[in-house]
């Protein structure tokens, strides 16, 4: 990586956490505590990895991990409270995820990840599920953060059961 790629990767990550305060300032101005909620441990976990890490920034990629990693985790935590019948809990990770929905990148429709699929099963010349490990380890890398894994390893798994 060029040392002028690492600086577009850092200033889009500055430009990110920027826009995460200036949201979180206005939701405190306005008294949106879900929002503000949100976004404080939004900056909370980037903090963290920012730690752990032992790196002052973080790049773009790395941003965009943890905010997949949040997402993910409400997402998850809104179907649990669903399957438990706590409609009310459910609700409230819905409403944090709507907050960081916006920061996420674009996700890829059924029809890219099929074409994306497609284009890596030919590449690699996968012939059966046996080489369902091949295509997902070529797959992934290049969907990564616009996809759901489950999501692809369904179209690759149909795909390669034709």
């Amino acid at each position: 990586m060029t040392s002028e790629t690492r600086e577009q990767m850092s200033q889009s990550a500055n430009d990110i956490l920027q826009q995460i305060d200036a949201e979180l300032k206005q939701a405190m101005r306005d008294k949106d505590d879900v929002t503000k909620l949100t976004l404080r441990s939004l900056k909370t976990a980037l903090t963290e990895v920012s730690k752990a890490e032992g790196q002052g920034e973080l790049d773009a990629n790395a941003v965009a991990a943890v905010i997949q990693r949040e997402a993910k985790r409400r997402r998850d935590a809104a179907e649990a409270y669903d399957q438990a019948g706590r409609t009310d809990l459910a609700d409230k990770e819905r409403a944090e995820l709507a907050v960081l929905e916006p920061y996420l990148p674009q996700q890829l429709s059924d029809e890219e990840i099929e074409e994306a699929a497609r284009a890596v099963i030919a590449e690699v010349d996968a012939k059966s599920m046996r080489d369902m490990s091949i295509v997902m380890s070529t797959l992934m890398p290049l969907v990564a953060g616009r996809a759901n894994g489950k999501q692809v390893s369904q179209t690759v798994r149909r795909l390669l059961s034709k």
